[in-house]
């Protein structure tokens, strides 16, 4: 249960969210919602492949 609502939350956010690798951005040099974004996406998808 808890797997496949962060699958199906992880190709949501892929959807919605914008991608930092494909814009480019150096994330020693991003500011801090972008961090918080990026750590959240890492925490999703974390979850959705235990």
């Amino acid at each position: 249960m808890k797997k496949q609502f962060f699958r199906s939350l992880a190709k949501f956010n892929k959807a919605v969210l914008p991608s930092f690798t494909k814009k480019g951005v150096d994330l020693s040099k991003a500011s801090k919602w972008q961090l918080a974004l990026f750590a959240y996406k890492l925490w999703v998808t974390k979850n959705a492949l235990d």
